[in-house]
């Protein structure tokens, strides 16, 4: 988890494509924080990209380019099959061509898959798209209309890609309602999360998903709505229309696989020790394990986490809970100035800045403070340690003030202690 969980790219890869829709756009965290994590992000690779294999939510926002397919509302039949019912059973199932899928079969499959009502307005990429191909449409059962989208990836089976598209995901940083995660004996895994279009809940928008990461790597996403659109529409009805069960047929349907089996090479994931890539530097176990060392004593560590070189405690004084994360960075000597212009510098040449302000304006009342630092030395490295007055991301304060005082935090951030991470 990066510091910056408002609009981290791990956010953008997982909660759009295929891939992941994991934390960030509800707790923002130091702001100050954000150009110099996006830079060590940069420098370092970490977050994969996928160069063309967009889904989720990056489908509307590609209306009329990319080889999308807008189909107006209305132009098809208004009665479809269950989703249990196989393409065969109405138009035949597509197959790949010379050119892979085309668009409109991918919108016929779909519209085949889906239990019987209204199907239209679709926006639509075949697989010779440079995006690859995604298919969503808007579907009325007669309790209001939904946006209900299919994505399509290939990820390293067994990877840790693969891992964060099935695991349940950390609700210390994403709200959600419900989530499971099951293996089948052919060695894929499916995981259906019911949260949340913001994990906020700023609006009532819900968004449900199930993911399919088969033995082979093999990545479908599916995606729904209580909205006819993700974001910007009022909701139409009060949870998307398709079932936890429905979601699991839907995206097992065995036409799918052969749909991403023909993504193109350019959706294939960057992983870690690619060409490019440096390794972590650090791991987010050890920065957790350093974090709870240097917690005073009377605290009770509810729940912790970490990755990379992110890490977390959420603790209890007795008097409420209060989320403290830290941040280990390397490298950060090029934009000290930026970071650090007017802080204090210690004796050994440390610089060190104090902050106090809010955590998130759109949770009132919530408090943010935070303790920045950078050691002296070629290697830039940087310890950033902030307390909140509440437990989670986007929760409501639990507490008037964090369960660390600004000094306390200080105390942390200067620790030797972190030495052994450099």
């Amino acid at each position: 988890m990066p510091e910056d969980q408002h609009d981290s790219p791990d956010h953008f890869e997982e909660r759009l494509t295929v891939a992941l829709r994991d934390t960030g756009d509800g707790f923002q965290a130091d702001r100050t924080a954000l150009v110099a994590g996006g830079r060590t992000r940069g420098r370092r690779n970490r977050v994969r990209r996928r160069a063309g294999v967009l889904g989720g939510a990056a489908g509307i926002a590609l209306i009329g380019v990319g080889g999308a397919v807008l189909l107006p509302q209305g132009a098809e039949p208004d009665t479809r099959r269950s989703v249990a019912a196989s393409p065969s059973s109405g138009r035949p199932s597509p197959s790949p061509t010379a050119s892979g899928f085309s668009a409109k079969k991918l919108f016929d499959t779909l519209e085949d898959l889906l239990p019987p009502g209204e199907v239209g307005q679709g926006v639509v990429r075949g697989s010779n798209a440079k995006e690859g191909p995604y298919v969503q449409v808007v579907y009325d059962d007669g309790d209001g209309a939904a946006a209900i989208g299919v994505g399509f990836a290939r990820v390293e089976p067994g990877g840790e890609q693969a891992d964060r598209l099935t695991e349940c995901p950390d609700q210390t940083f994403t709200a959600y309602d419900d989530c499971t995660s099951d293996r089948s004996a052919d060695g894929s895994v499916l995981r259906v999360l019911k949260g949340y279009e913001y994990p906020d809940r700023r609006v009532d928008t819900k968004l449900w998903t199930a993911d399919l990461v088969t033995a082979e790597g093999q990545h479908i996403s599916v995606s729904e709505w209580n909205a006819p659109a993700q974001k910007d529409r009022p909701v139409s009805r009060e949870e998307p229309p398709l079932s936890a069960a429905e979601l699991k047929e839907l995206v097992s349907a065995e036409v799918w696989r052969r749909v991403a089996d023909v993504v193109p090479e350019s959706g294939q994931l960057v992983e870690d020790g690619g060409p490019g890539a440096m390794p972590s530097a650090v791991s987010g176990e050890a920065v957790g394990d350093t974090l709870a060392a240097l917690l005073p004593d009377g605290l009770e560590v509810v729940r912790r986490g970490g990755e990379g070189e992110f890490a977390y405690a959420v603790v209890d004084d007795g008097e409420g809970e209060s989320l403290v994360q830290v941040n280990v960075q390397h490298g950060m000597n090029d934009v000290a100035g930026q970071l650090y212009g007017s802080a204090e510098t210690l004796a050994d040449g440390t610089r060190v800045t104090t902050r106090q302000g809010s955590g998130d304006g759109r949770v009132p009342g919530v408090v943010m403070w935070t303790a920045d630092t950078l050691r002296a030395g070629e290697d830039g490295f940087r310890v950033v340690v902030s307390a909140f007055n509440n437990g989670a991301a986007n929760s409501e304060p639990t507490r008037d003030t964090p369960v660390l005082s600004l000094e306390q935090l200080r105390k942390i951030a200067l620790s030797t202690e972190w030495d052994a991470l450099r």
